[in-house]
């Protein structure tokens, strides 16, 4: 009887390998959290879907996604990758990938550079304007994570890197910047600097330790709230200027109406206990997004 020589090594071989595979992409996913990407996406998709008047193609919503979603995890890495160092002595993220050695520091410039480089060649493939924008773009979303190593505009900067995403979906649809696209634009950076700052407010006392320019850690936390509250009062009146300027309808104007509610939830919560800041955060400024950008949908498909 002939006996065949058996792959139980080859076998866990590649058991071991396919482990080591998922734990590396689990690894990413904690590095740069995908799922936060829903803080940009559908403010892009709602600059395309105002500039096509409707639906924009599966051609663009492909393009559009693969370049926020490639910006994003940029810009994610180059913030892991420069605030190693600070990460590592602050309690609350001392347990990330690219502090705990699950992810080295090749690794995490390879994937930065890997996502910089798709993104570039995503934009070529949108058109000329986005291809000319895709360099400086990469530059702001770099900038952020080392600004508050100088100045407390750090959270405005962040505001500014997100702020970018309805100029860009402008930009792929018609080729050009609008000014209804820049009052949106100008909504989200002082939305995303406004809930900044709340979340901040989590390392307040570590941040004076380390010198960091964090406004929490440099005027305390009363001044932080009413100047949270104030950013986000702007997002609102910017975001009342871009219906209006864009001749949207009465459904854009009540997804206006809707977002100010949920901002002053938001503010309530934190306000109410400051445990609730990651409640705040990440729930409601998730849902935020979503709920306007459904609502500019309705009000296009009514018009």
């Amino acid at each position: 009887m002939i006996k065949y020589p058996k792959f139980n090594g080859h076998k866990k071989n590649m058991v071991y390998i396919d482990t080591k595979i998922k734990e590396k992409l689990k690894a990413f996913n904690e590095l740069v959290m995908f799922s936060h990407s829903v803080f940009s996406l559908p403010f892009i998709f709602t600059a395309m879907v105002v500039s096509a008047n409707g639906w924009f193609g599966f051609k663009l919503f492909f393009l559009g996604l693969v370049a926020a979603v490639s910006a994003r995890n940029f810009a994610m890495g180059i913030n892991r990758y420069a605030d190693k160092d600070i990460d590592a002595k602050n309690p609350r993220t001392k347990n990330r990938p690219s502090v705990d050695g699950r992810l080295d520091n090749s690794s995490i410039l390879v994937f930065i550079a890997v996502n910089g480089f798709v993104f570039v060649v995503t934009a070529y493939f949108i058109n000329g304007l986005a291809f000319k924008l895709s360099l400086p773009i990469l530059f702001i979303l770099a900038l952020y994570s080392y600004t508050k190593r100088f100045s407390s505009l750090a959270h405005l900067v962040l505001g500014v890197s997100l702020g970018l995403a309805p100029i860009a979906g402008v930009v792929a649809v018609l080729g050009t910047i609008t000014p209804w696209s820049v009052l949106l634009s100008l909504g989200v950076i002082f939305w995303v600097a406004g809930f900044d700052l709340l979340y901040s407010l989590q390392d307040m006392e570590f941040d004076k330790q380390e010198g960091l320019y964090s406004i929490p850690s440099m005027y305390g936390s009363d001044a932080t709230l009413f100047i949270s509250g104030l950013f986000h009062l702007l997002s609102v009146i910017f975001w009342a200027m871009f219906a209006w300027v864009a001749g949207l309808g009465f459904w854009s104007f009540f997804g206006v109406i809707v977002s100010a509610v949920m901002l002053l939830y938001e503010h309530y919560l934190v306000r109410k206990d400051f445990t609730k800041i990651d409640r705040a955060f990440f729930t409601v400024n998730g849902y935020l997004g979503i709920v306007f950008f459904i609502f500019i949908v309705i009000d296009r498909s009514a018009a």
